[in-house]
C-alpha cells in the first residue's frame, strides 16, 4: 500500500511541476552550467507512440540559477504529452529564458532513431548587449 501512495505523490508532483529559480551567488564571474536529462520522454502527437531522448541543457547564469528538482519534475511533465521534437526544445528554451533571462543559454533534445531517422534540435540563446 505504501508504494502506491508514493507513485501517487510522485504523479502528483510531477503534474503540478513549475519551474523555480534561485539566486545566483556567483555573479562576480561567468560560470556554466551544464544539465543532462538522459531519460526524456514525450509522445509523437502524430501516433501516440512514444519518443526518448537525451536532453542537454546548458547556461550562463546571470541573476538567477534554475532549481534543480524543479527542473526535473518539470522535465518529467512531458511524458504524457503530445509535442514535436522541435517543439518541445524550444518550448524547454523558452520557459528557462523567461525563468532566469541568462546570459547564454542552449538546449540541444538528442532524440532516439525513429523510422531510420536520427533527429537532434538545437536551440540557442544570447542576451542582447
Amino acid at each position: 500500500m505504501q508504494h502506491t501512495q508514493e507513485e501517487k505523490r510522485g504523479a502528483k508532483m510531477i503534474r503540478e511541476a513549475e519551474l523555480e529559480r534561485f539566486e545566483n551567488r556567483t555573479k562576480h564571474r561567468k560560470y556554466t552550467v551544464e544539465f543532462t536529462c538522459p531519460e526524456f520522454t514525450c509522445v509523437c502527437p502524430k501516433t501516440g507512440f512514444p519518443d526518448f531522448a537525451t536532453l542537454f541543457i546548458k547556461y550562463v547564469p546571470d541573476q538567477y540559477c534554475v532549481e534543480l528538482k524543479s527542473l526535473k519534475l518539470y522535465i518529467n511533465k512531458y511524458r504524457d504529452q503530445g509535442v514535436f521534437h522541435e517543439d518541445v526544445v524550444n518550448v524547454i528554451m523558452d520557459d528557462l529564458v523567461k525563468l532566469l533571462d541568462p546570459f547564454e543559454l542552449e538546449v540541444v533534445g538528442d532524440f532516439n532513431v525513429r523510422g531510420n531517422i536520427k533527429t537532434i534540435i538545437r536551440a540557442n540563446h544570447k542576451k542582447p548587449l
